[in-house]
């Protein structure tokens, strides 16, 4: 038997004792609201799902949720909405909040490794109401598969049209859904290639404005000549409240972690590691590139607007022309191409993951949870890439008002997660310690509970409430309230209109079911043994990224 556990990401001694209770435990059967019958039905979350998912992928694709075409396309016109001291702060800001929601998530997901993460806990350790509602509203951003694979053939004919957007549509959808067919080995093989190109590219990226802005290449020394003249700030508190609500965009994703743990291979160390990375990711993707496209550009330059949404004038092709470096545009849109094939494939996993998610816990139609042999839930992945697939054509013929509505209702579904998982958090500590269980037991803890969950909750709360600020200034704007708020009502919606079928009540916390599905003393110890037979430079590599 092993001696130690993994705790909060540091190694910490734990008599063998310790661990024997954490696998004696109160029954479930002693304390839940779920009977008997009810359990050999339901009990089987992760039957016929495969943990394909090894450390470096879950490494990887944790680092590429946190990078999206936002950092390559968006970040400029960030800095010049709110200068370059106000686009930071919005991102420090966003930053620790959402470091802050996956500790939350990740001590979830480290105790309770199961598909259909968060939208699952809820129905666990909340009601079933509020499963149903966090599941199927992540599930809407399946219309993002639609705008990824639109975007994607926009993205192509930067060099040359040859076919038309339909067609790369559909290639981009096959190949999609051939992945998703064939486990998650292969999913987590793509996302890892990915994940590295974003991370080389932004690595590169930070050098060379490091270069520029000590006067290295470019002629002269920039300093913070920018932060005086204009200015650190522009368009005052305002404008730090806009990048704000983008940067929360921006961070969208990150949540994938907790997804991928209920395929993952060691999860009481893989997701630990993962979710404590997520602050220096952070930090050095996200705040550092911020902080050097605000030395290097000023933020009056009108090519940082990057107005046309393309790669000619996006943030990071200014510094690499002001290094001297032309082919800026070509590499970025290469690596932008590469971020939107890399989110298409994840809305795929998550979409389907989230749906047999649903199923197996009642929420969905029964079917949606097979998987095939190699462990993909195959109909949810056909499901998922009929809506997306539809809502292309939506777009493609003439129903450009109608995409847009679908993207407005999912424009705040990263958001209500995020709330959720926060939320959820709080009461599943509250449940464990009023059954009597130690919390030195859990494999991994979130970081300052319960203020981190409170501060997310409500921050994540009041950017949905303020991204439709627009609409009331300078005048009441009636179609942009609704445009903006629309994305609100599916969860209400849903969340009612399951109490009204149902009827299910608030699970009492002592009747919170802890067992099903959770880690046990030898998931600990076997995870501690293929822990020990990494090699160290692996094991400094791991720390580094």
């Amino acid at each position: 038997m092993i001696d130690k556990i993994t705790s909060n990401g540091n190694t910490s001694s734990y008599e063998s004792q310790k661990i024997e209770e954490f696998e004696k435990a109160p029954s479930y059967f002693s304390n839940s609201h779920v009977d008997q019958e009810d359990l050999e039905n339901n009990n089987h979350i992760q039957d016929g799902t495969v943990r394909g998912l090894s450390a470096r992928h879950i490494q990887m694709i944790s680092l590429g949720g946190a990078i999206g075409t936002g950092l390559f396309l968006s970040s400029g016109s960030n800095v010049a909405e709110a200068g370059p001291a106000g686009a930071l702060i919005a991102y420090c800001v966003v930053g620790f909040m959402v470091y802050c929601i996956m500790t939350c998530l990740g001590e979830m997901a480290t105790f309770m490794p199961v598909s259909g993460s968060f939208n699952h806990y809820a129905t666990r350790f909340v009601e079933p109401s509020l499963g149903f509602a966090l599941g199927w509203n992540y599930w809407f951003s399946a219309v993002t598969i639609a705008t990824e694979l639109a975007a994607a053939a926009t993205i192509i004919k930067f060099w040359k049209e040859v076919l038309p957007d339909a067609a790369w549509s559909t290639i981009f959808l096959v190949l999609t859904v051939a992945v998703n067919f064939l486990g998650v080995r292969i999913y987590g093989e793509l996302e890892y290639w990915f994940a590295m190109i974003k991370i080389v590219i932004v690595i590169v990226f930070i050098i060379i404005g490091i270069l520029v802005a000590t006067g290295a290449v470019g002629g002269h020394t920039i300093g913070f000549e920018y932060w005086k003249n204009p200015g650190a700030f522009n368009n005052g508190v305002v404008g730090t409240i806009s990048v704000l609500l983008a940067a929360g965009f921006s961070f969208q994703g990150t949540e994938i972690v907790g997804i991928t743990a209920g395929e993952a291979k060691n999860p009481t160390k893989t997701v630990p590691r993962a979710i404590r990375n997520t602050f220096w990711r952070i930090i050095i993707f996200y705040v550092c590139t911020i902080f050097l496209i605000g030395l290097c550009i000023p933020h009056n330059n009108e090519n940082l607007l990057n107005a046309d949404g393309g790669p000619g004038t996006a943030s990071f092709t200014l510094v690499f022309q002001l290094a001297g470096i032309e082919a800026g545009s070509h590499v970025i849109n290469a690596i932008v191409l590469t971020s939107v094939l890399s989110a298409l494939n994840s809305s795929m996993y998550t979409t389907s993951r989230t749906l047999m998610g649903l199923a197996r816990d009642n929420n969905a139609p029964a079917f949606l949870g097979r998987v095939n042999k190699y462990g993909a839930p195959f109909w949810a992945v056909c499901f998922s890439s009929l809506v997306g697939f539809a809502c292309v054509f939506a777009s493609i013929y003439s129903a450009e008002q109608a995409f847009v509505w679908f993207l407005s209702i999912t424009a705040v579904s990263g958001f209500i997660s995020w709330a959720g998982i926060a939320a959820v958090h709080i009461r599943f500590r509250r449940a464990y310690i009023r059954q009597g269980r130690s919390i030195e037991d859990l494999p991994y803890k979130a970081f300052a509970y319960p203020f981190s969950g409170l501060f997310a909750t409500i921050l994540c709360i009041l950017i949905i409430l303020g991204q439709g600020y627009s609409a009331f200034s300078p005048q009441f704007d009636s179609i942009s309230f609704v445009t903006s708020y629309i994305g609100i009502v599916p969860f209400f919606l849903c969340y009612i209109i399951h109490k009204l079928v149902t009827r299910k009540k608030l699970i009492p916390l002592e009747e919170v079911d802890f067992e099903t599905g959770r880690v046990t003393r030898y998931d600990i110890e076997k995870d501690n043994e293929q822990d020990k037979t990494i090699p160290r430079w692996k094991r400094i590599i791991a720390w580094i990224i």
